[in-house]
């Protein structure tokens, strides 16, 4: 039988949202000495980047994707795919205010070759590889999310876990299924964005930016 998903409380992903949009719109660090983009990285020059972010090669930013570095700086590998309107945040806990002194950072890590699908939040801290978040589904950041492993569109996990290998979250009630084989998760770069701005590293992660075209 499949299991179901029991759901904890977190900072919810419309309070993170909420508090994202109330920030200042004119304080966008893309392009900063605190955003590095590996050579061979796409990052659109429409995505809202802030904070201490680190883009791996292959990876693709598409326009209006939000990768926020609030709590501790994001390292994110390579070949990853962060579609528009994506939300991808390292936040404060609940019962800690982002004033607050004394409180140690936390990295956000992300693995190679993920899928965060058009209007995705994730929090998790901790993320492996071949993973897909599909459009409008939520993690919370005590969860990690191993590997291979797929949440299903609008289901929400902020459960406080490690989640098993190859699993599928799924449905209205966030059912729990394994996958038998490892999935591969591959993308083509440049989809469906003619004439999109982007930033791309010209050699390295600590090179200056520099305008490039984003061509189908």
């Amino acid at each position: 039988m499949p299991s179901r998903a029991v759901h904890t409380r977190h900072r919810s992903s419309s309070d993170v949202i909420e508090r994202v949009k109330m920030a200042d719109p004119n304080v966008k660090q893309t392009g900063q000495k605190s955003v590095k983009i590996a050579a061979g990285a796409v990052v659109c020059v429409e995505s809202d980047i802030r904070g201490d972010v680190t883009i791996g090669a292959r990876t693709v930013v598409h326009p209006k994707a939000r990768i926020i570095a609030e709590a501790g700086p994001i390292v994110i590998g390579e070949g990853n795919l962060i579609e528009e309107q994506a939300l991808i945040i390292n936040s404060y806990p609940e019962n800690i205010l982002p004033d607050a002194e004394d409180v140690e950072p936390k990295t956000m890590s992300i693995g190679i070759n993920n899928v965060f699908e058009v209007g995705c939040v994730s929090q998790a801290l901790k993320i492996g590889d071949n993973n897909v978040i599909e459009s409008k589904a939520e993690v919370g950041r005590n969860v990690i999310l191993s590997s291979g492993c797929i949440v299903g569109a609008c289901c929400q996990v902020n459960t406080c876990e490690v989640i098993q290998e190859n699993t599928v979250i799924y449905g209205s009630e966030c059912l729990r299924r394994v996958q038998t084989e490892r999935p591969q998760v591959t993308h083509t770069p440049c989809v469906s964005a003619e004439d999109k701005q982007c930033y791309s590293d010209s050699s390295s992660l600590h090179t200056s930016l520099k305008r490039c075209s984003w061509t189908s």
